[in-house]
């Protein structure tokens, strides 16, 4: 007999329930015995007496301050959570490993917001720090291509956590398979220049995300992408542990060869890598290593940059997977091969994106000054951008209206005269 896993638990803001509602008039207030002037000695008031200005000006000033110190209002309040029944549930976009996104509409301000509930129920010690490492990597990576956090929202029980963030219609990847056509050249250059400024932010940052990959990066009807899902973030140049840095990260097709190779030792060069296989997909409109393991994923790299060898990876032969392996016969890279018309340009642009060398590989401040985005076409401007009907929101692609046929000439036709309309 089969066993069944026991269903997740819904709460009742996921069902539209709303609380319980308190009662508007609270219980009356119990009397208080009435005062006799004669239960209590009657004392003559105190006549006051006039204090000095100058001792009522030293009171209020209290202690002196440094004038670098900022004045007490310029800090936040601390306040508590609000609930998450201050806001409307509408529809669920998408369940992932770490929690469950809703859209839903705040009954205050009427704004549209993203609800990710995050899974806590099978916790053991306490809050994730995944989430932990979230919700801090999205406040200090405040940019215009990154996802705004608004608050944190609780709900019945301590097991109901929300991140409040904001909406975006699209997911880059479900938009490159709804689209009639791939995006032009001019907006593949707007959209790795967006790409690369947020990257580039977070690493300032000190920020590593760990699994950039085109369905986490969003994009709305105005042309402007933001970089989602920091639930891989977390601070490069800490303290590491024992074990080092772990190497279950990054989307298997979006993956670095130095972790696929066993590396607990990486940083910034991770994210480039990904960004130059998200921009191969915005040139291809598919992904560039659809492998379904890291051995096949291995091979699709090797025939493409050809193997790597004490050249071009001086520090190969250092980790920990290289003996296993089974290197092809040198050959060189096979970029024009791969990319027939894209510009020498972009050749050397993605070229450099995949480098087996971390420290040859291009950073994002570097790449954001390459003579690709220089070259005609000229990036396009956001705003120029089509729009799409959102798969998030529940929109759906309106058919084309069917226009009437063409009339059609019959044998026995006859033209009307003016003699036949009297």
């Amino acid at each position: 007999m089969s066993t069944s896993s026991p269903a997740r638990k819904r709460t009742r803001w996921e069902d539209n329930d709303e609380p319980e509602p308190t009662s508007e008039h609270p219980p009356p207030l119990r009397r208080k015995p009435k005062f006799t002037p004669s239960s209590a000695s009657v004392t003559p008031p105190i006549p006051s007496v006039p204090r000095p200005l100058s001792v009522l000006g030293s009171a209020k000033r209290g202690p002196p301050t440094s004038k670098f110190v900022p004045p007490r209002t310029a800090h936040p309040p601390l306040l508590p959570s609000r609930s998450v029944y201050c806001y409307e549930r509408l529809n669920q976009i998408e369940e992932g490993s770490y929690g469950i996104v809703y859209r839903a509409r705040d009954k205050q301000t009427g704004d549209i917001v993203a609800l990710k509930k995050l899974k806590l129920e099978e916790e053991k010690y306490g809050f994730p720090i995944t989430s932990l490492r979230e919700i801090n990597a999205l406040m200090q990576c405040r940019h215009e291509n990154v996802v705004g956090i608004r608050e944190v929202v609780v709900g019945d029980t301590l097991t109901q956590v929300y991140i409040v963030m904001d909406f975006i219609e699209h997911d880059l990847k479900s938009l490159l398979t709804l689209m009639p056509s791939p995006f032009l050249q001019s907006e593949v250059k707007t959209l790795l220049l967006q790409l690369l400024s947020a990257v580039a932010h977070c690493h300032k940052h000190w920020i590593l995300h760990r699994d950039l990959k085109t369905s986490n990066l969003l994009m709305n009807n105005r042309g402007t992408i933001k970089v989602a899902d920091f639930g891989l973030a977390r601070r490069f140049g800490d303290p590491v542990g024992v074990g080092g840095m772990t190497q279950l990260v990054v989307t298997l097709w979006y993956r670095a060869p130095e972790i696929l190779l066993g590396a607990t030792s990486y940083s910034t060069a991770v994210d480039m890598w990904s960004v130059g296989c998200i921009f191969a997909e915005l040139l291809l409109n598919e992904p560039l290593f659809q492998a379904k393991g890291e051995l096949e994923l291995l091979s699709m790299i090797f025939k493409l940059l050809g193997p790597p060898h004490h050249t071009n990876w001086p520090d190969f032969d250092k980790l920990p997977l290289t003996r296993t392996l089974n290197l092809p016969p040198l050959h060189p890279p096979n970029w024009r091969q791969k990319f027939p018309y894209v510009t020498n340009a972009g050749i050397d642009l993605i070229s450099r994106f995949l480098t087996y060398d971390p420290e040859k590989r291009i950073t994002a401040e570097e790449a954001l000054r390459h003579s690709y985005f220089t070259e005609s076409p000229l990036p396009k401007h956001p705003d120029l951008f089509a729009s799409f009907p959102s798969l998030a929101a529940g929109e759906k692609r309106k058919k084309p209206f069917q226009s009437p046929s063409a009339p059609q000439r019959m044998g026995n036709y006859k033209l009307l005269t003016e003699f036949d309309l009297v």
